[in-house]
């Protein structure tokens, strides 16, 4: 990620949002960074393509992070976005159900109130994983929710950014951590362990291809 694409993310130099972002640059170059997220990759596409827009963008990324057993500095992301007239927050929320119900088999969620540079209104996704084991009431701290992801309604000036007209087009965007949505599913209680190259524990999973 350079430093010409944030300002098309809504983060303008010197803009305080960008404190969020803290990651690691290339010593030889100041103005080139490892990308926080995915959304790089939505505006890549944003400014070479007319809607309608449908994308899922997985990638790596990087976040200067201390290494736990919840957060790792190094981890996958994948983004969806969809650019078209009429899209609504409805739409966005219904998308979310969709995919809760395929993934988890769960379609109780909740949406507070947050906020991302890119989009506006912004939320983060709760999923109702519920309170019928003594693991349930450690991985919800007993409350029975989980946060999953972030999404919102793609901010307006994003669109204009990259030569879409947003008073015909609008649009959400959600992402959401490959390996902590992985550990929920297969209830991995540590995410170095998807680093380590154990043997042991890699041959547990088979591709699905």
């Amino acid at each position: 990620m350079t430093g010409t694409i944030l300002p098309h993310l809504n983060l303008p130099e010197y803009h305080p949002a960008r404190d969020m972002q803290d990651t690691f640059f290339i010593q030889t170059n100041p103005d080139v960074l490892l990308r926080t997220h995915t959304s790089s990759v939505q505006v890549r596409y944003m400014e070479n393509n007319k809607p309608p827009i449908r994308t899922i963008s997985p990638g790596r990324v990087f976040r200067n992070e201390a290494i736990s057993a919840r957060s790792h500095c190094i981890f996958h992301q994948v983004e969806g976005l969809y650019i078209d007239k009429d899209v609504s927050f409805a739409d966005l929320k219904q998308t979310l159900i969709y995919f809760c119900t395929e993934m988890f088999g769960k379609s109780k969620i909740r949406l507070r109130p947050s906020y991302f540079p890119f989009t506006e209104p912004s939320a983060e996704v709760d999923i109702y994983w519920g309170l019928e084991t003594e693991t349930d009431y450690r991985i919800t701290k007993g409350t029975g929710w989980l946060e999953i992801m972030g999404c919102g309604m793609v901010d307006p000036n994003v669109l204009k950014n990259c030569g879409i007209d947003p008073e015909t087009y609008t649009g959400f965007a959600f992402g959401m951590g490959i390996e902590r949505i992985a550990m929920l599913l297969y209830q991995i209680g540590d995410i170095r362990m998807f680093y380590e190259n154990d043997l042991r524990f890699l041959e547990q999973f088979k591709s699905a291809l």
